[in-house]
Order: C-alpha cells, then structure tokens, then sequence
C-alpha cells in the first residue's frame, strides 16, 4: 500500500507523519482518517483552497489536475509549482511526500 509522508507542520502534525493511503483515495481524505485535520472548509468539493498542500515527491506520478483545480490553485497561499488541492490530488502506486503550507486563505483573512 502507498504511504503518504507528511513532513512536519506546527500545528497539524508537529512530529510529521507517515501514513498508508489505498490507492484511489484523495491525499485530503487520507489524511483525515489519520486524524491529521487539514482544513477543508467547501468539504472537498473542488470549491476552495484550504486543503492545500506541496507534493514535494511523487508529484509527476498524480493526474494532472483539471481547469478547475488550477483556477482555485491561483488563488492559494504561498503557491508553487509542487502545488495541488489535496481533495484532488488522488493516491496512485508511488509513495508521496507532502508538505502542508504554513497558511490558508481562510487563515491569512482571520490573521489580518
């Protein structure tokens, strides 16, 4: 089974993690059925950008991402070519390590 390793994250997963993931399942679900809560405010319905994450590897191996999920990506905090929306991004074979951004949209907007 693919494992997923999350690098470390202050809030969400200060240790980081590694966890296994069935292929076919979203990154975002994958990791909220190992109680690590990303914010998914529009529950993953490809409408937001709080479950925004960093394939740091493995990224080449995920569909590509639709018109929609790009569109949404634009508008994320701290975008990078690694970017993807994790509701999307789906578990193929290959391990994957992610990172999640330090800052949402939802946070940036509560912060100032």
């Amino acid at each position: 089974m693919p494992q997923i390793i999350i690098l470390p994250h202050e809030e969400l997963c200060p240790e980081g993690a590694v966890i296994e993931a069935e292929k076919g399942v979203s990154i975002c679900r994958a990791m909220l059925a190992n109680d690590i809560d990303i914010e998914h405010a529009c529950e993953m319905s490809n409408a937001c950008t709080t479950c925004h994450i960093y394939v740091r590897e493995g990224f080449d191996n995920l569909e590509e991402s639709d018109e929609t999920e790009d569109d949404l990506l634009d508008k994320a905090w701290g975008l990078d070519p690694d970017s993807r929306l994790s509701c999307q991004a789906l578990v193929n074979n290959i391990d994957l390590v992610i990172e999640i951004p330090k800052y949402t949209i939802n946070q940036v907007s509560e912060n100032h």
